[in-house]
């Protein structure tokens, strides 16, 4: 993700994938700031909502955590109810004067749904159950659609797109953490 005010942070590669009772998220582990690698094994795939939820995060780390950490409040109160958990951190997001500011978005899936949450107030279930984002999101998700009509499944496709982003986006690398869930 780029930040504008600065020009200097680019981060990550984030993308699901839905195929025969399968979602998967996938996120490489590079944080840079400019030309420069910082850190090459980030976690920004983890599970939350007592591991119903699967969510990956590109954009400033510590936004990021904040926004996790604020999902995972949401799930609490609306438990198994991933959609209304979003869209009501979605409210909280684009109005509160704090939250506003956090530079960050997510892909966050369940047994059912798939969403992509922004800071504008977007909740998003992409079509076909695959979508990418970051800077090598595109680069994966051309990969991932390429794939998903072949005989690999959710994780594979992703394990290979993630590798096809990595090779293309020099803000990707290789070292990628991948959480699944069984929606079947």
């Amino acid at each position: 993700m780029h930040r504008p005010e600065t020009g200097h942070w680019h981060a990550t590669t984030i993308l699901t994938v839905r195929k025969s009772g399968i979602v998967a998220i996938g996120g490489d582990g590079q944080v840079s700031i400019q030309q420069t690698i910082l850190k090459a094994n980030a976690k920004k795939v983890r599970t939350l909502g007592k591991g119903e939820v699967i969510a990956g995060f590109a954009g400033a780390t510590a936004d990021a955590f904040t926004l996790f950490e604020r999902l995972e409040s949401k799930l609490e109160q609306y438990p198994g109810q991933l959609t209304r958990a979003a869209v009501e951190l979605a409210k909280d997001w684009r109005t509160d004067r704090y939250l506003r500011r956090l530079e960050a978005m997510m892909i966050v899936a369940d047994k059912e749904v798939t969403l992509v949450l922004t800071g504008n107030g977007d909740v998003l279930e992409p079509e076909g159950g695959i979508t990418g984002i970051g800077s090598g999101g595109n680069y994966a998700l051309a990969a991932a659609r390429a794939l998903v009509d072949g005989p690999l499944d959710a994780e594979a496709i992703v394990r290979k797109a993630m590798a096809i982003a990595a090779d293309i986006c020099v803000y990707t690398n290789h070292n990628v953490t991948i959480e699944t869930l069984n929606s079947g």
